[in-house]
This record gives structure tokens, sequence and C-alpha cells, in this order.
């Protein structure tokens, strides 16, 4: 049983990732195995050692083509599946469900991320819109959290992201957001991309209108034949 394998095991079984004062927390304490005997505690593990152990971990499962990795998620690190297995993972976990985050609660969230702490009052400022429901939502889902008061009249809540926040967009921490001048060229590009896509076919012409209809013939006279 070495460092490496001992990691390996506790990422594995963690449900969140582990920062390394964590690890380290539990490689120094006390532990038994199944058979009663004290494992040997690694009181003198470093975080760096324990850093290390992790890169290799990842080179190993590079080198053996493993379908998953490590990833420093959240100030932490967690065993994460390779992105290329998606498709399947999303079909065994059903993750198709109606449980996404609407285009609202999603421009809301990324308000919050780049602009906390901040008001509601200011949220509405930059979208132009009540954002009770949405907002409500991001706590009820653990994204948001309230982070203090502000020192404006009438002391509003204030709102920040979360450690949930980050896991869920697997950010290390925030500074992994992209930055703003980096979101305006996509969207100046996307812009772009979509005026250089050929304009729609107009619609078709409009039928010639109907030639007049030729007079019906008279009716001759009641007694006289029809010719």
């Amino acid at each position: 049983m070495n460092l490496k394998s001992i990691i390996e095991a506790l990422l594995f079984a963690s449900h969140k990732p582990l920062s390394p004062q964590e690890i380290r927390s539990v490689l120094t304490s006390e532990t038994e195995d199944k058979s009663g005997a004290t494992a040997a505690p690694l009181k003198r593990v470093k975080e760096a050692e324990i850093a290390g152990a992790i890169e290799q971990l990842k080179v190993d499962y590079i080198q053996s083509e493993r379908s998953f990795t490590i990833a420093e998620i959240a100030g932490g690190f967690q065993l994460v599946s390779m992105p290329e297995y998606g498709p399947w993972l999303k079909k065994l976990l059903d993750v198709d469900r109606p449980t996404r985050l609407s285009p609202s609660a999603l421009e809301t969230l990324a308000i919050i991320a780049y602009r906390q702490p901040i008001t509601r009052v200011e949220m509405e400022s930059v979208r132009g819109v009540n954002v009770d429901g949405v907002l409500r939502t991001l706590l009820e889902r653990g994204l948001v959290k309230i982070t203090g008061r502000s020192e404006l009249p009438g002391r509003p809540l204030q709102y920040g992201t979360t450690q949930v926040f980050l896991e869920h967009f697997a950010l290390r921490d925030l500074t992994d957001l992209p930055a703003i001048e980096e979101l305006r060229r996509i969207e100046a590009k996307r812009q772009q991309t979509a005026a250089a896509q050929p304009a729609e076919a107009p619609a078709a012409e409009s039928a010639p209108a109907s030639a007049p209809a030729e007079p019906a013939p008279e009716t001759p006279p009641s007694g006289e034949p029809k010719s």
C-alpha cells in the first residue's frame, strides 16, 4: 500500500472534490484496517507529496488510456470521466431530464458570478426584469448564497456564488471564469458568423392574378331553344 494508491482510494470514495489539506488530514490520522490492526499513519506526509502523487495518477491514467482522470475543481481534486464518454453517461444517468437551468436563470447566474457581491436590485438593473423567481431557483439549487448586506440604504441582501457553483461548472476558482473581453470577442465572432450566413431565399412570388372569368353565356329568352 503506497501514498498514490491511498489517495486514489480517497478520491474514488469521495462525492466531492478533496483539497490537499483534507487529504493530508486523513492520511495523518490514526486509521484501522478491517483486521483491526492499526494502519501506519503517514504523519509526515507533505501537501507537495500529495500533489506529486496526484500528478503521477494523472499520468498513469493517460498511459493506460483510462476513461477517467483527476480534475482540479473548487480548490480540490476529484475523479471525473473523460468528456468523450459523455453521451453514454448521459443515457445512463438520465441527465436529459428537464432539470437544466433556464436561459434567464443562466443569465442571472452569470451576472452574479461576475459582479458579486451583488444585490437583487442591481441584478434587475442589469437584466431589466424582475429576478425573484430565478434567484429563488438558484438559491434552491445551491448555486448562489447570501453573502451579507450592502451598505446601501435599507441594507439589502447581497448574493454570491457557492462551492457548488464551482463544482457544477468544473472551475478551480472564480479566476477560471472567462474574461469579459473574451466573452465579448466570442459574441462578436458569433454575430459576424451569423451575418456571413446566406440570407434565406425570398418567399415565392405571389401567383399572378387569375385571368378574369369569361362571361357566362346569356340565357336565351324563355321559349327559345338553347343553341
